[in-house]
């Protein structure tokens, strides 16, 4: 008996030392998307999602600023990018060089408020709530960098972008995960736009539904850290949300649309996102990544 707790023992230790490793092993992702009419030329967007960053991340920092290298088209990012008071500063320059592509932006709740320690074992009780002596953060700050740096306010709005030639008509929500979402009322396609992406960071059922009738045949979401620890061969256990586990990151249809099935439907992608919460700094079988979404003509 013994042996047996001394070696399950060091199984978690190594899990554990693996898990810190792993956090760190940030990774970049591509799927190609057909969304766009007959003829269009690509379009390459670069999905950022839960950066949560502090000031002392600089491989972090450094990793999403040669991002820019890639030549996309446009970047959204779908929030959490802060995860300290001070932190602010660190993430505009972590997206400094991608400021000068067309993008967008919506917030998550660490984008409000701070995180706290937590036993991890609570998502598999539901999802996360707020605490009343989480810190507020300066998100106003954020707001007015990421403004400044000319990309478009999604949070409970409208916008529209304009990359590679083709007109993006976008919809954002506020985060649902802590109910500041308010879909914008109805509007009509923006004129000439290619297609209607649908922005939040958390992917809740109801705003995914909500997106889709309003004609979004995209949506981008974060916030699930692709499950952050999941099982080798089975994936996440939980997506601190009502989303099931099988969409715990990656690009899916909606709902129930298969990506390659050529049915009609909205297409989600809900990346994995690049950062923890630093109460809970490891990954396990969930590497930290970053997307680049080709849209490309229907077939």
């Amino acid at each position: 008996m013994r042996r047996v707790v001394i070696g399950l023992a060091a199984t978690a230790a190594a899990g554990l030392a693996w898990g810190l490793v792993e956090a760190h092993a940030f990774t970049l992702r591509r799927h190609e998307v057909p969304v766009l009419p007959a003829g269009s030329r690509p379009v390459r967007i670069l999905h950022l999602s839960d950066l949560h960053l502090t000031p002392r991340q600089r491989d972090k920092v450094a990793w999403v600023r040669s991002l820019a290298d890639e030549q996309v088209d446009a970047v959204i990012t779908t929030g959490d990018n802060l995860a300290h008071p001070d932190a602010v500063p660190t993430v505009l320059e972590a997206l400094g060089p991608l400021l000068s592509k067309p993008g967008a932006f919506v917030f998550g709740s660490n984008d409000y408020h701070g995180p706290l320690p937590k036993n991890p074992l609570d998502y598999f009780g539901g999802p996360s709530r707020l605490r009343p002596k989480q810190a507020a953060l300066p998100t106003e700050d954020l707001r007015d960098g990421l403004v400044a740096g000319g990309w478009v306010d999604l949070n409970n709005a409208r916008g529209v972008i304009e990359a590679a030639g083709a007109v993006l008509d976008l919809v954002g929500v506020d985060d649902p995960h802590i109910r500041r979402d308010a879909m914008p009322a109805a509007a009509e396609r923006v004129e000439g736009a290619a297609l209607r992406i649908g922005v939040a960071h958390a992917p809740y059922t109801r705003v995914l539904d909500e997106m889709a009738v309003d004609g979004a045949e995209l949506i981008l979401a974060g916030h699930t850290h692709g499950g952050q620890v999941c099982v080798p061969f089975y994936g996440a256990l939980v997506t601190n949300c009502d989303l099931d586990t099988s969409r715990a990151s990656g690009l899916h249809g909606w709902p129930g649309v298969r990506p390659d099935s050529g049915g009609s439907g909205a297409y989600v992608h809900v990346s994995a996102g690049l950062g923890t919460s630093p109460y809970a700094p490891y990954r396990f079988a969930c590497r930290p990544e970053a997307t680049i979404l080709t849209l490309v003509p229907r077939a």
